[in-house]
């Protein structure tokens, strides 16, 4: 039997298919960073402060960028945004094993990322643009598992490529691939209004196309770094990924010195077993999206809320119950890891691009931008808050901040909630339409 696909369904097949490739790989260009750091050390005796140099070298701006260069996108146009910054980012890469000298690799990784900034933000207006509002979350939850596999696939190419042609070769094949990549987007990422396709149920679209008839293109894409603040829900949202991220980030980098520090575990399996928490975050992003259409239809924000509170009781509870054995460690693990991670599209991408979108304001790009932005900065922050407050309370003080941080985001996130109740004029989540508002 032939099933035949509309101009519409094939467009966002390839859209869909496009952008997370293309985002999945720019995580080619951060994680080498991790694995060669014992050979920069070794063989450059570059020491352990300026390792951790290197790494705000290339998250500094990566956050920051996010926030001043959001617009963008908005004023030239996702595709080629997010094209060009792919593309920026490989060439900035590409000669980092030709180089020796400390200050050459800060120079190369604030490019890369201040190139890789904006792809997140762009990638997002694009994807949104392309599927009705019935089902954002659903698109939005299912796209985000890129970020995790790209993770997983950007560790696990850069070791191949260390142990089989040394560390100097760990940039060059990943560079090439992000470029490559930049050029598909330019050729393939096209938005509706590009190739002249309506997306009917897009009740954001159709607010902006009825403000474009009274209000010029660009009065409307002009928004300023503070009147992005000023929009309802925004600053609430920010501070729940700021939160949600540095959890992450926390587990991510201490999470295998306390499985073998203080559980006993071996090197080996600290290591495999800390990747619980990001299988976890692969799972919890492609279904959260779903449970969130389905059953907290127009009270997404909600849902997410319960979900960050649901992360901390997790750790509580993986915390507590940290001496019972292997089974306990992953169960709870698990979840932590999936309710932590999955409200990180939603709340990163799907939100803040409908909050951009409304009322004509044309700033998806650089609202997305603000919230992830202001949220990449807990990400370069934790490392030092953490080893102060290890230090002093110990790993159970360790825990009991993550998990204070948690229920924070869970609060702002439930702040926003009621918020977007109170407005006057509700945003909606979803209304789906038959037919295009005239």
């Amino acid at each position: 039997m032939q099933i035949s696909c509309s101009p519409l369904q094939r467009r966002q097949i390839l859209i869909f298919v496009v952008g997370w490739f293309a985002y999945a790989s720019t995580y080619c260009l951060r994680k080498p960073l991790g694995v060669i750091k014992t050979d920069l050390e070794n063989e450059l005796s570059i020491s352990k402060t300026q390792l951790g140099l290197l790494d705000t070298a290339l998250l500094l701006p990566y956050a920051v960028m996010q926030m001043l260069l959001g617009p963008c996108g908005d004023r030239f146009g996702s595709r080629k945004t997010f094209g060009v910054c792919l593309l920026f980012s490989g060439l900035s890469m590409a000669s980092f094993g030709l180089w020796s000298n400390f200050y050459v690799f800060c120079l190369l990784l604030f490019l890369n990322g201040t190139a890789q900034a904006q792809c997140w933000p762009n990638c997002m207006k694009a994807i949104g643009s392309w599927y009705p509002d019935k089902v954002r979350n659903s698109v939005f939850g299912m796209f985000g598992t890129c970020a995790f596999a790209g993770g997983i696939i950007g560790t696990a190419l850069a070791v191949w490529l260390q142990t089989t042609y040394g560390w100097r070769s760990a940039f060059l094949t990943p560079s090439i691939l992000v470029a490559v990549l930049g050029l598909v987007v330019l050729v393939c990422f096209h938005q509706p209004d590009e190739v002249n396709i309506e997306v009917i149920g897009k009740v954001c679209y159709i607010i902006e196309s009825l403000a474009t008839s009274s209000t010029s293109s660009s009065s409307k894409s002009e928004l300023t770094w503070f009147q992005l603040w000023k929009i309802p829900m925004l600053a609430e949202v920010a501070v729940a990924v700021f939160c949600l991220k540095a959890v992450r980030y926390c587990m991510y980098m201490w999470l295998p010195m306390y499985l073998l520090n203080q559980l006993k575990y071996s090197k080996g399996e600290a290591g495999m077993f800390s990747t619980t928490f990001e299988i976890g975050g692969v799972i919890g992003s492609a279904v959260i999206g779903v449970v969130l259409d389905r059953l907290f239809h127009g009270r997404s924000l909600f849902g997410t809320a319960l979900s960050a509170a649901l992360s901390g009781l997790s750790l509580l509870l993986f915390m507590m119950t940290g001496t019972w054995g292997v089974l306990f460690n992953t169960l709870f693990l698990f979840l932590a890891g999936a309710f932590n991670c999955g409200p990180d599209t939603i709340l990163g991408g799907s939100v803040p691009a409908e909050l951009g979108e409304t009322d004509g304001r044309n700033a998806a790009a650089a609202t997305v931008g603000l919230v992830n932005g202001f949220g990449s900065i807990g990400t370069f922050i934790e490392g030092p808050v953490i080893g102060v407050i290890a230090t002093a309370y110990g790993w159970s003080g360790m825990f009991y901040f993550m998990i204070g941080v948690t229920f924070v985001g869970s609060f702002s996130v439930f702040r926003a909630s009621v918020i977007k109740s109170r407005l006057p004029r509700p945003i909606p989540d979803a209304i789906p339409l038959k037919e295009p508002l005239l």
